[in-house]
């Protein structure tokens, strides 16, 4: 193949499913204007025009594997992926999880910053191992301090300068215009319009915890607005086990499970209060869109979502109903200027922390940035 005069950038990703096409956005925005071009590679998924169009990248491209067929050596997608970066003069490699990581390493020479979205991906021996050996190539990301700071303790003798946080973040504007009115938006829901809604937004897992938080909204309820309910989108093996805890609360008349609701995050102004109630929670991008709807929040006080809501919504200890129902109550009674208040008090910490400009002021200063800007 024939290279290419101009400066590419490579980013390597898993799929696209769930938040991660978002990501791939947020990490190829970071390059607008500065004479970069953008080469956005999906491991898995099949090649999708409306993907690609959502990359925010100059060029997109889909190697079409099955998960069944990147475990183990991964030899093919190291193969094709060296094709690729043999045919464009790549500065650097920005590779999202463990697999892409791994595969940009032993397919190219060039330095890869490695983005986290998780806790634990260094747990394993191999895998420390791993990132010895490619140390001199390698600095990771972590989506929020959390994730820095489990990074920095699975890999006790990296450099903690070589390790650092980049937060996940929004296109504001974009966002907001996304976001459906509170009337048409429970009109598609099939939520009362006068209804007082706590919303929740992810996967029915233990590791969200819907459990705390309906049992929470239990406790609450007495002392809620009188047409109080709980709205949760998202679906998962525990959906049957909620249901049933509903009833055994005698709530489920008060409990709607909306099940998987496609683009949610523009309804998230049907909501009174957006509560999150995940264990560790990495970062939380529905806490994002609940600020940018200007909607109250609360969730719990650990993993990345402490980073977020901190300051700007009520935190509480993680699998305690007792200090959800406090909450809810006391979220219950704001008026309309302390709702006011709380929204735009949540929109200063967007465009301070969570905003595309914010977060790519800082990604331009990343010593692992400005390092290999030096050395090209």
């Amino acid at each position: 193949m024939t290279r290419s005069a101009e400066r590419h950038v490579l980013q390597f990703c898993h799929g696209y499913d769930g938040p991660f096409l978002d990501c791939a956005r947020q990490y190829a925005s970071l390059f607008a204007g500065t004479g970069y071009r953008v080469t956005t590679v999906f491991l898995t998924g099949v090649a999708d025009p409306q993907v690609a169009a959502g990359c925010a990248s100059d060029e997109v491209l889909f190697l079409e594997y099955s998960s069944k067929a990147v475990r183990g050596l991964k030899l093919g997608a190291i193969r094709d992926l060296r094709k690729i970066a043999a045919s464009r003069d790549f500065s650097f490699c920005i590779a999202h999880r463990f697999k892409p990581i791994y595969i940009s390493l032993l397919a190219t020479d060039l330095p890869v910053i490695g983005v986290h979205h998780a806790f634990g991906d260094y747990e394993r021996r191999s895998r420390k191992l791993f990132a010895h050996l490619f140390r001199k190539r390698l600095s990771l990301l972590g989506v929020s301090d959390a994730v820095r700071d489990d990074l920095r303790r699975c890999l006790p003798k990296w450099p903690t300068g070589r390790i650092r946080t980049l937060y996940n973040r929004i296109d504001v504007a974009a966002l907001q215009a996304s976001q459906w009115p509170a009337e048409q938006a429970r009109q598609a829901l099939k939520l009362d319009a006068d209804a007082w809604v706590v919303g929740n937004v992810g996967r029915l897992h233990p590791d969200k915890d819907q459990a705390t938080l309906l049992r929470g909204f239990a406790q609450a309820l007495p002392a809620l607005p009188a047409n109080a309910l709980l709205a949760i989108m998202g679906s998962g093996r525990l959906e049957q086990d909620l249901k049933e805890l509903a009833t055994e609360l005698g709530i489920s008349e008060r409990v709607r499970f909306l099940g998987q609701v496609p683009e949610a995050r523009r309804y998230f102004r049907a909501f009174d209060v957006f509560a999150l109630s995940s264990d560790n929670e990495p970062f939380g991008m529905v806490l994002l869109e609940a600020m940018a709807a200007g909607v109250p929040l609360l969730a719990t006080a650990c993993g990345g979502a402490k980073e977020v809501v901190e300051g700007v919504g009520i935190l509480f200890p993680f699998g305690d109903a007792e200090h959800l129902a406090q909450a809810l109550v006391h979220l219950s009674t704001l008026d309309a200027e302390q709702r006011q208040a709380c929204a735009e008090l949540m929109l200063q910490r967007l465009a301070e922390r969570f905003s595309d400009q914010a977060v790519s002021e800082t990604f331009w200063r990343l010593p692992q940035v400005t390092d290999i800007i030096a050395e090209a």
